[in-house]
């Protein structure tokens, strides 16, 4: 049921003007409107919730989906992952998020078994061909794969919403 699923895709936290300051009031408020955005599909009735898991959004609109569904059960996170080894140059702490994160969700799904040309495209690619909406952080820029991932849901005619960071 494409249509109750969304997928998502966002900077990493170098692209973000607080870089990997969590605690900086703009990353709070931005996380704080990402799960406003999430908690507004769920009562629009998304049901399945698709992350690429890099870090930045895509890490922070899983834990969004994880702490909504301890009220609703019937919320399901997908994480699609490029390859095995994802997070392995990642901090201590960040490796520590994604592993909690991957222990909770519903689905695991590797595009590539080891890292490869084009296996981030491939994941980014599949999130959006699952879903009908792609909830976006993003800064505008045109270079990326986050921007790539924007341009091909449109034009697959998919919904999309744009969180800017800035």
């Amino acid at each position: 049921m494409i249509e109750r699923c969304c997928a998502f895709t966002g900077h990493r936290p170098r692209k973000f003007p607080w870089g990997y300051n969590e605690a900086d009031a703009r990353c709070v408020a931005l996380k704080e409107t990402l799960a406003k955005e999430i908690a507004k599909l769920v009562n629009a009735g998304y049901t399945d919730f698709f992350s690429g898991m890099a870090e930045g959004g895509d890490t922070w609109a899983a834990m969004a989906v994880l702490a909504l569904k301890k009220e609703n059960p019937a919320l399901r996170l997908h994480c699609v992952l490029p390859c095995e080894g994802q997070a392995d140059e990642w901090s201590a702490s960040a490796q520590e998020l994604y592993h909690s994160i991957l222990a909770q969700a519903d689905e695991v799904v590797y595009v590539s078994r080891e890292y490869r040309d084009g296996c981030m495209l491939k994941r980014n690619r599949y999130l959006v061909d699952h879903a009908a909406c792609l909830l976006a952080v993003y800064n505008g820029e045109r270079r990326g794969g986050t921007a790539m991932t924007v341009r091909y849901a449109r034009k697959l005619g998919r919904e999309v919403i744009i969180l800017n960071p800035a």
